[in-house]
């Protein structure tokens, strides 16, 4: 749910997370090309030891992945069309060290999506036709709130590969603004508007921009 186009540095983040999923597939023995007039970036046609694949690349600074429904709403964009997903992912969205790659089969994720779907309309989400719906890829998989049905991705399917993130692979951090000094007992970090609506999202499965924030002081 990251706004990757927010900044010059969330756009090399993206770029290089990217990059990290095609370098890895390359170590790994696959060779890989685009795919002509697919008009997706994000897919490509992988090929080993006489196995052909269409994979999906999709990168996340935030440890969740999306796909859209296409206009008739009957399957998912892009995702309806791969062998498989190539998620590749900050291993923490608060203190990333590592960018986690994970080969995850496209049946297996179709059904995740699928059930995300179902469960998140089931509770009265309203999801736009074209936006994306976003699935955690390390919350484990739970009917206990709409949001992490169909989670848990990147924990069944563990990395393919990690590699270690560098100072410049990652978007500076935002300075909170200074508050007056707690007391003792309450050192609680400050949670600021942007992660609170980050993390309701996650929970109820549904895009930052539709959440709420009233604060009556």
């Amino acid at each position: 749910m990251t706004n990757v186009y927010a900044t010059p540095e969330k756009v090399g983040t993206k770029n290089r997370l990217f990059k990290i999923g095609l370098e890895t597939l390359q170590q790994q023995g696959w060779n890989v090309e685009r795919v002509l007039g697919s008009g997706k970036s994000s897919v490509r046609r992988i090929t080993k030891n006489g196995t052909s694949k269409k994979v999906s690349i999709r990168t996340t600074q935030d440890t969740t992945i999306a796909f859209p429904r296409n206009k008739a709403d009957t399957s998912w964009v892009t995702l309806g069309e791969v062998d498989a997903v190539v998620a590749v992912s900050v291993d923490s969205y608060e203190d990333p060290k590592f960018a986690q790659v994970h080969m995850i089969d496209g049946a297996e994720m179709r059904d995740r999506f699928d059930r995300a779907y179902k469960a998140r309309l089931a509770a009265g989400h309203t999801i736009p036709i074209g936006r994306g719906v976003w699935v955690p890829l390390y919350t484990p998989d739970s009917t206990d709130q709409p949001g992490h049905v169909g989670a848990g991705a990147g924990l069944k399917n563990p990395p393919i590969s990690r590699v270690p993130l560098k100072a410049g692979d990652l978007p500076p951090a935002v300075k909170a603004p200074e508050l007056p000094e707690a007391s003792p007992g309450d050192r609680e970090p400050p949670l600021t508007i942007l992660e609170a609506k980050r993390r309701l999202a996650i929970t109820f499965g549904v895009d930052p921009s539709n959440i709420k924030i009233v604060i009556d002081a």
